[in-house]
């Protein structure tokens, strides 16, 4: 509804793309802690394109909770899941370290709500985003080469010859 309030204003400050930039305004009140600094500028395309197309075309919000993360950030969340789950390897189902870490890439994207990330793994291919895991709605990728086997957990290879399609 605030996007709407918000068009006219938009009209004028941005013609060419007012859609977007009222979708934009009011995303952030919505969310106002959200940050997209530090994904690549290919990921934020993609993903502002996405979200515009479910609020304008669909009414869906699709928020963003986390993005790109540096690498003490990603670290420091990967070892409290090693201190919760008590092993590196029961961690990664969970999390990654930073150097296997798409949000470290700044390609990777934890997305809410519930509704938005139904949204955007109905319609995310199209942006070429994706969600990765089986255990995790909340988290896409952007990958704009070919669509990736969605996997169990994230410490799941994709060579992993356990994992058949």
């Amino acid at each position: 509804m605030l996007a709407v309030v918000l068009l006219p204003v938009a009209l004028v400050a941005a013609p060419r793309r007012a859609l977007q930039v009222a979708c934009q305004w009011a995303l952030a009140a919505r969310f106002p802690t959200e940050n997209l600094a530090g994904l690549t500028p290919a990921t934020r395309a993609a993903f502002t394109a996405a979200r515009t197309r479910a609020l304008w075309r669909d009414g869906e919000v699709v928020g963003l909770t986390s993005g790109y993360r540096d690498l003490a950030e990603q670290e420091r969340l990967f070892a409290e899941e090693v201190r919760g789950s008590g092993s590196a390897a029961a961690a990664r189902a969970r999390a990654l370290p930073p150097h296997e870490s798409r949000h470290v890439a700044g390609t990777a994207l934890d997305v809410r709500p519930v509704a938005g990330a139904r949204w955007l793994e109905r319609h995310g291919s199209r942006y070429h985003l994706y969600r990765m895991y089986d255990n995790e709605w909340w988290h896409f990728e952007y990958c704009p080469d070919d669509p990736p086997r969605r996997l169990p957990h994230p410490g799941m290879s994709h060579s992993d010859p356990s994992h058949s399609e």
